[in-house]
């Protein structure tokens, strides 16, 4: 009876999660591609919006202009991140905590703020510009697609170095030390022994950046200056979809999601055969830097620190200072943040209401697929287990035409309502969670449960009294990872909102638009504040000052 019991509740759990992926994730993705194979008027199959974006130099234009953006990003974020970490964990370094802190909060704060901070800086009537302009010189600009591809690089190399400090700290020492005492060099011994051991990571951080690269909208739209790429490209034709740009637009968003998805199996792929393990578990030991290398490592690390933080430097003062639209005046006050909470409340509000609608489903979902995935194997659970985790590749933009293309009509229309925001945010942002719970699952002892049930309780009040309260711990270190990329999202969030729905994000983006600067860097340091206390939440949760990703 027991038996009988586990296996209807659990089929239901599974037959009830197979039915929600595949209502809200691949009729979504179903619906896209049919869309995109279909004549605007007629509703007739046709390839023409294919044969329309291979034809046209311009539209190949923006996947070259994305691809060479996620390129050059991500060599810069692997020159940058990957002897960042070497040297923060083969060697001493002070303040090393704060320093990683630091590269955190800027790694998970949202991208468009940097573009809109580096504008204030370097634009054409930019703090450093003018001070150039006084005495003679000409700086540097910010925008094209130089501007675009260091910003990101600012923004995307922290998830190079999380991935690699990961890595690092796996490799076993005694390795080390036995090829030094047979007289291989340091710098032989970093190419011949550490790069093949951490390289599936390297890859799997490159592959993160490249995606958040090609994926972000914000900064593109607002530096790019003539410079287009994908995501603004989806974007701009779907807006005119009153010109008949809805179904090219769909096509747009395959390719992007085909392109993306080819990028993520030729890693996969190369992974799979160019695998190395260790079985010892004994790391590295930090040594000191001598001291002309210990200056060139803090000068280096500094540096990169100091310009990834400049972003919310900047937002922070601006948005203490009286502004006139565009204009700042030379005196400080509050005034921006009364603006913001009298006239701007609403994108604040729904912000933090959306969020913990989605983190409310996230948890339950995520507790459910992986439950289920590890502790009930069947093709099935298999299934969902990996479809779950596709979003975590495909673009924001491409997940908002996805969305707009199959909830537009009955019997379930959700355009125009907080409704479709949400599912945005649950179906991007769950894998983070699912993730954690996951890697929690794994430590958790199946003989605990079956004592429970050996000893009369349910299997159902097994899970929920026992098995679920052991998953809290990790759940909620990737649940506050998901609320902090829910509540800076931007790239599904600027297709699936109407004026009663805009979130902060949106907001910003618009307020920029505008020109509005104050309210924009007012709205800026909530979303700065909010992320910087959702990650000492995480670090009280775990007990850890590391965030691994």
């Amino acid at each position: 009876m027991q038996k009988i019991r586990k296996l209807d509740f659990w089929t239901l759990i599974t037959v009830i999660m197979v039915a929600v992926f595949g209502i809200f994730l691949i009729y979504p993705l179903f619906s896209l591609f049919s869309s995109a194979l279909r004549e605007s008027s007629s509703g007739m199959f046709t390839l023409d919006h294919f044969v329309k974006f291979m034809s046209r130099s311009y539209y190949m234009r923006a996947l070259l202009n994305s691809l060479k953006i996620g390129l050059a990003v991500t060599v810069l974020c692997m020159l940058i991140g990957v002897p960042m970490a070497y040297i923060m964990t083969f060697y001493r370094i002070r303040g090393k905590k704060l320093i990683e802190i630091l590269i955190v909060i800027s790694m998970l704060s949202p991208p468009f703020i940097g573009a809109y901070s580096w504008i204030l800086l370097l634009g054409r009537s930019g703090a450093v510009t003018k001070l150039f302009a006084a005495i003679g010189l000409q700086s540097p600009t910010i925008y094209g697609m130089g501007g675009i591809i260091f910003v990101m690089t600012l923004k995307l190399y922290p998830f190079m170095y999380m991935y690699m400090c990961g890595a690092l700290k796996k490799v076993d020492g005694s390795l080390l030390e036995a090829s030094s005492s047979l007289g291989c060099r340091p710098g032989r011994q970093i190419w011949r022994m550490v790069i093949p051991l951490v390289m599936p990571t390297m890859l799997a951080g490159a592959l993160m950046v490249m995606m958040n690269a090609m994926a972000d909208f914000g900064t593109p739209q607002l530096i790019g200056e003539g410079v287009q790429t994908m995501t603004t490209l989806i974007y701009k034709e779907y807006i005119g979809e009153v010109s008949g740009n809805g179904n090219f637009a769909a096509a747009l968003a395959s390719v992007m999601a085909l392109v993306t998805a080819a990028l993520f199996l030729a890693q996969r792929h190369y992974i799979s055969r160019k695998s190395y393990t260790t079985n010892g578990a004994r790391p590295v030991e930090s040594k000191e830097l001598s001291s002309g290398k210990k200056a060139v490592a803090y000068i280096f690390i500094g540096l990169l620190v100091f310009l990834s933080c400049v972003p919310h430097l900047v937002v922070v003062y601006t948005s203490l200072y009286k502004s006139d639209s565009s204009m700042y005046r030379s005196s400080f006050t509050l005034e921006n943040y009364k603006k913001v909470f009298s006239s701007l409340s609403k994108p604040i509000v729904n912000t933090y209401i959306y969020g913990v609608i989605a983190i409310v489903i996230i948890i339950g979902l995520s507790m459910m697929v992986a439950y289920t995935s590890m502790r009930r194997r069947n093709i099935f659970t298999r299934i969902i287990d990996t479809i779950t985790m596709f979003p975590y590749i495909l673009p924001g933009a491409v997940l908002g035409i996805t969305l707009l293309v199959a909830f537009n009509h009955g019997p379930l229309t959700l355009i125009g309502t907080p409704y479709i925001i949400i599912l945005a945010f649950v179906i991007r942002r769950m894998p983070y969670t699912l993730r954690s719970s996951s890697a929690i699952l794994y430590q958790i002892n199946p003989s605990i449960e079956d004592a429970s049930i050996s000893l009369g309780c349910p299997p159902i009040r097994t899970f929920f009294k026992i098995t679920a309260r052991l998953m809290l711990p990790g759940v909620f270190s990737g649940a506050i990872l998901s609320w902090v990329t829910v509540i800076n999202e931007l790239s599904a969030s600027m297709l699936l909102y109407t004026g009663k729905t805009a979130t902060m994000s949106v907001t910003v983006y618009s307020q920029i638009l505008r020109t509005n600067y104050g309210s924009a860097s007012a709205l800026s340091v909530i979303l700065t504040v909010s992320t910087i206390l959702s990650l000492l939440l995480f670090f009280k949760l775990t007990g850890s000052t590391e965030v691994s990703v």
